[in-house]
Parts: structure tokens; sequence; C-alpha cells
């Protein structure tokens, strides 16, 4: 049998084959990705066992598992709060007990006193001595109960014991070994990088040998994971790389370098760019002056002044008769977006329009009239944007803000609508969620990535401090010292619930509360049940100083711009990430007063709770947290995977596997230039088929 046909044979062969699986197990077996036989070699153990030698009673600790071979001493039935049959047993080394609550007469009749026994079972502290609480035992006259590899534990589901999945798991081996599945990266990368070949990993993560690190399997940093996650990294590298080829076959429209609307634009401003949106400016308008859509990623903490360097590239695409989409994913930060972008091109006599989900019917069918008709030049809006009936004159530039929390068919189905005779539109992504280096290199590896890392003069860091929810009375005091200094403050309630309506409750008892603690100060509510109109009149008497204390849900996260309010309030702080959590932080520190925030937390913390506070105290620098918080969370978590639509890693874990990152550029670039022929099989391996839309974004 040729190489590529056991690939085939391993990746499209039903699991069903296997010996043990009915339709009903195939079934089950589906919901964890397991459809054919390559799947169950991909299915990897999350722990393991030692079962491959006997331990001395002696030198067991609270919490070691081992097999142990013991002489039984005492047995006997004992009735405290719950009846338990207790086997003291002995190995002349030490005795521990051997605890059962559920047994029958037949079993206690077994421990008689000077049998052997081999047991298996974790260590606890018991009353007077160790104990293991119902072992896996056999007679020692029935055969060692040893095992010649450590014995695995696979992530499973109701219906699929471990049992199953490790004689699934025994068949495929029998299979790899015989058929082998094709070693799609060259031996000599693997020797350079002292990693095994694909069969060695696969059956060693599978089965180890008693030698091996548990340890290292179990954090996954033994070789044979490394080799795999290597492999897996490069398949999704490579095919990014393709994406981003088949993207640049496309024609876009060619934008001027120069624009007098720019220029008018700049000149208006109250203040002058700082050096990094200047710089990441240019890098827009080169990209723009090509005939190949441009793709990039503009990356800038809360508050580096993405939106004016959006702005000033929308003019470049007006003033050359384009039209331009900006599309946000909540209402309120689109609507923020409007504001701003009203305020810049409308005294320029440049017309822009608003398509959101909750515009009336009427005043909805006269804007998309308007835009197809190219009267709008542009567009800001949510979701709506992308509507099948919303229809672009020329659309030139989409902008899409916040991109991570949009699926990807929404991006795709925007950048189609200006999709031409092959001329796709420009396309600007922005994000204040830093994207970890770890990140950009593998899920965006197909766009350009710029990067604002300078905050506008004059700002300086936020001090952020972590107090119980007990010393909330101290907290309303701050509040009144803040306000009587004429300062600004947010106080935003959280709910673990998703619940709008539970939310807005929070927020209106917060409100009232405040209220009456805060005699003669003016408070303001704004939730996300109240109607746009409501919202918006609210956000602008906080804006204009005519509000002192602004209770909120989480709608104000991202967006919200009021230079005077220097003081933020998180209630239930330990609920939200960390991403969020600096989000709202974000919120103050915008104007050149020292600002604070206070995290209102309800013990006992957990641990990632209390690291995640902690990672608050400690810095400002987004960059920072965003890798903290991958750290903490994972890729598919800090991405919100779902959503995305990048496609989930099996093996890898980018937190833990960044090291590898410029290896797997170099083992990418290897392979795209002298395996050719390898690459679309890696993809097909790891990816599927079908499954690259994400890229096409």
């Amino acid at each position: 049998m040729s190489a590529s046909s056991t690939e085939s044979a391993l990746e499209d062969v039903s699991v069903s084959t296997l010996k043990g699986v009915g339709d009903a197990m195939a079934a089950k077996l589906a919901t964890l990705g397991i459809f054919t036989l390559q799947d169950v070699l991909f299915h990897l153990p999350f722990r393991y066992q030692d079962r491959t030698r006997l331990r001395r009673i002696g030198e067991l600790r609270p919490g070691d598992e081992g097999v142990i071979e013991a002489e039984v001493a005492l047995s006997e039935v004992v009735q405290r709060q719950r009846r338990s049959l207790l086997v003291r047993v002995s190995d002349g080394t030490g005795s521990l007990t051997l605890r059962f609550f559920h047994f029958s007469a037949k079993q206690s009749q077994q421990f008689t006193r000077g049998t052997m026994l081999q047991c298996f079972g974790e260590v606890r502290r018991g009353p007077g001595m160790l104990e293991m609480v119902h072992p896996e035992y056999r007679l020692a006259s029935q055969g060692a109960a040893l095992q010649n590899t450590l014995t695995p534990f696979y992530p499973a589901t109701d219906g699929v014991q471990q049992g199953t999945l490790r004689k699934l798991s025994d068949q495929a081996l029998v299979l790899l070994h015989r058929q082998r599945l094709q070693e799609l990266i060259p031996p000599q990368l693997l020797n350079d990088l002292g990693l095994p070949d694909l069969v060695t990993a696969l059956q060693t993560v599978h089965r180890p040998p008693p030698e091996a690190s548990i340890a290292d399997l179990m954090d996954g940093i033994h070789p044979a994971h490394r080799r795999l996650a290597i492999e897996e990294l490069v398949s999704h590298r490579l095919a990014l790389r393709q994406l981003r080829d088949q993207h640049q076959t496309h024609q876009a429209p060619q934008l001027p370098a120069q624009s007098d609307i720019a220029a008018k634009l700049r000149a208006s401003l109250a203040f002058a760019l700082t050096g990094a949106q200047a710089r990441v400016l240019d890098e827009v308008l080169v990209d723009m002056a090509k005939a190949e859509p441009m793709l990039r990623l503009v990356q800038g903490d809360v508050g580096a002044g993405k939106t004016v360097v959006a702005a000033l590239a929308a003019s470049h695409a007006v003033e050359a008769g384009y039209q331009v989409a900006f599309m946000a994913p909540t209402e309120i930060l689109a609507e923020q977006h409007l504001l701003n972008f009203c305020q810049w091109f409308e005294p320029l006599g440049i017309s822009v329009g608003w398509l959101s989900g909750k515009l009336k019917a009427s005043d909805r069918r006269s804007m998309i009239e308007a835009v197809a008709m190219g009267q709008v030049r542009i567009v800001v809006g949510t979701h709506a944007l992308f509507q099948n009936d919303v229809e672009f004159e020329n659309l030139g530039l989409a902008i899409v803000d916040e991109q991570h929390r949009f699926g990807v068919h929404q991006r795709l189905a925007l950048r189609n609508k200006g999709a031409k005779n092959d001329v796709l539109p420009h396309q600007l992504i922005m994000t204040a969620t830093p994207i970890p280096r770890t990140l950009a290199m593998t899920a965006y590896a197909d766009l350009d990535v710029s990067v604002i890392d300078e905050l506008p003069p004059g700002r300086k860091p936020v001090t952020t401090v972590a107090l119980e929810a007990q010393r909330r009375g101290d907290v309303v005091q701050r509040v009144g010292a803040a306000t009587a200094e004429g300062r600004q403050v947010y106080w935003v309630c959280t709910l673990i619930e998703e619940s709008e309506h539970l939310q807005a409750e929070a927020a209106e008892d917060t409100a009232d509360a405040l209220a009456d603690a805060l005699p003669g100060h003016r408070v303001g509510l704004v939730h996300g049940r109240m109607k746009p109109k409501e919202k918006d009149e609210v956000m602008a008497r906080f804006k204009a100083a005519e509000i002192d204390v602004l209770v909120a849900t989480t709608v104000i996260e991202v967006g919200v711009d009021v230079p005077n309010a220097s003081l933020m309030i998180i209630e239930n702080a330990e609920r939200l990430g960390l991403s969020q959590l600096h989000q709202l932080r974000g919120r103050v520190g915008r104007g050149s007063a020292q600002s604070s925030c206070i995290l209102l937390y309800h013990g006992p913390l957990s641990k990632t709770a209390r690291q995640r506070i902690g990672i608050m105290r400690e810095t400002n620098d987004g960059f920072v947290i965003a890798e903290r918080d991958l750290e903490i969370r994972g890729a598919g978590e800090v991405l919100g995977t779902r959503q995305t639509g990048v496609a989930e890693f099996r093996i890898a874990q980018l937190g833990r596997d960044d090291d590898l990152l410029d290896v797997v550029g170099d083992v990418a670039d290897e392979l795209a230039a002298t395996h050719p022929s390898a690459v679309d099989k890696l993809i097909r391996r790891w990816i599927g088929e079908g499954k690259q839309d994400y890229g096409g974004v």
C-alpha cells in the first residue's frame, strides 16, 4: 500500500469499522469529535496512572497513586456514620487501610488474614493511618496486575467509558503500525529539532513507557507532544498563508495617497496625531494605494486613538469616489463612532449614514436606498450593515471595530458587499483588545498587523485597588470626594447572569442606593434594556457634566469617551475576565487628571480571580494583560473561538507552545519551498476541507 493511500485509509475510514463501535457508540463518539481512525489517534489522553511497578507502602504519601502488594492483617465491618468494610494490609515497610462503603458478604469473606493482594488506588490521609478508598484489587494468586505502559485517561462523555476509549486506541495503534500515517515533515527537520517521527510520537502519548515523565506528559511538554504540536501549528500557518495568497489574487481599488479631505480633517482636529498614529496611518495608506486588497489589523490599547486613524483612511476612499462601511459590534459603540464621524465629516460636506437593527422600518428603507444610490458616502452601523437587502454602489473600504466580537460569516458578508467583477474592498480591522504576539503569529498570520503603541500626551496610568464588598461604604465616601472636586464617576454593575433584565434591576437598585447615600449629587443610569434614544440622552448628559455619577451595566465597556471621568468602580470584579476589566478601566484616565479604578469583590476569591485582580493592580499595559489572559484562559477563550471561526487546536496550546512559533515559521517556509505536495495534505489532516472560510476575512 502506498504512503498516500495508507494515509487516506486511516484518515477516511470510519470509526465504525473498529470492534465494539455500532451506530449508538458512533453517535456518542461524534460528540467528542471522533469520526475516523485518525480522529481516534489524535484524541489524546489528559492524564496517566503508573501501574507499571510496585510501590512500597512505607514510601507512599497522601495524594500518591500506585500499585501495592500486601498481606491482609485484619478485616472487619464497622458501623459508624456509614457502614464500611475496613481491611488493614501490610508489606513489611508499612501498613494502610483499604476502605469499602459498597461491598457484599461474599466480598468481605475474601479478605482473610494472610491473603496476598495487589491493589491500585489513591492514597489518602485516614484516621490513624493512610488509606485507599474503594481501590481496584485482585488476589496476588490470580497473576500480576502490573502493566507495561502508563495507563491513559481520555476526555470522555456520557456513555463512553475509559475502557472503551483504551480499546479503541489499542486497535487504532495496531493499524497505525501496520499501515502508518504518512510522515509529512521531512525527517531531517525532525532530527534537527530532536523530535520523534509521527508514529513514535502517537505511540508514546497513547501508551507511554514506564520511564516516561508523567509530569511532562500531563503538562504537554514531552517531546512526543511537542512533535504533534509543531505539526498542527505548521498546518495552521500554511493554511493562513495559502488564504493570504488567494486573497492577493483579487483586485482592489487603488486609492490616492494624497487627499484634500484628509488634510482638511487633520486641520480641524483639536489635537495632533501621536507618532504611533501617524506611522500606522502611513502603513494603511501604502496598503490602500495598491491594486490588491488591504487586510490590516490595527491594534491599540484603550484610548490610543484608533478611530481617528480609521476616519483619515476613510477620507482617502471618499476622495476617490468610493463608499466606506464602518461596522461595530454593539449599538452603543456604533453610536459613539457615528457621533465622532458626524462631527468630523459633516462640516466638510460629507454625508454619514446610520444603519442599525433598531431603526424604524421607513427610516431603514430610506437609508438602504440612499446607500445603494451612493448618496451616503460613509455608513456606520452594527450587524445590520451586512443584511441581504443592503447593497453599496461602490464600497471601497470596510472598517470593522472590535472584530473578534463578530462571527466569521458576518465579516465575510460585509466584505462580499463590495465584491464586483473580482474587485474586493480594502479591509481595516481594529481592536482595543491587544492580541498577544503568540496569537497574532498564529490566528492572524494572514493579516498585516499595525500597533498604535503610544497613548496621547498627558495621559497618566490609572491607579487600581481591590476592596472587599464589605467596604462599600468607604467607596461611596470616595465617590463623594471625587465629585466634590468636580470629577465624574462610573459605577459599573455586573452580574454573573446573562439576563439583561436582572442586570438592569441591579443597576436600578444601585442607582437608587447611591442617590440616597449622596444627596445633592446627580446620579444617572444606563443599561441594555433602555431604548437607544434614552441611552443617548443619558450619555450626552454625562458627557456634558450634567451627571456626576453614572451607574451602568457593562454596555459602557467600549467606545465611551468622557475625559472628566476619573473614578471607576467595578462591582463583582471577580466575575469578569481580564480583557473586560481592562476595557472597563479604560473608560477613565482619558483626561489629564490622575484617575483611579476600584475593583469591588466578594471573597473568598478563586485562584483565577485572585490572579486576574493581581494582574490588574500590577499593570496598565494592555499587551501584558493580554499575554497573561492567554495564559489563564487559553486561546479559544481569548479569541472567542466560536465567534471568530478561528479553528480550534486539538493538541497545540498557544500559551504553552509559544516558544515553538519561530520554529513553526521556519518549518512552514521549508515545506512550502521544498515539499509543496505536503502542504495540502497537512492542512487536510489538521484543519479538514471546507473549514478555511475564516481566513477569507
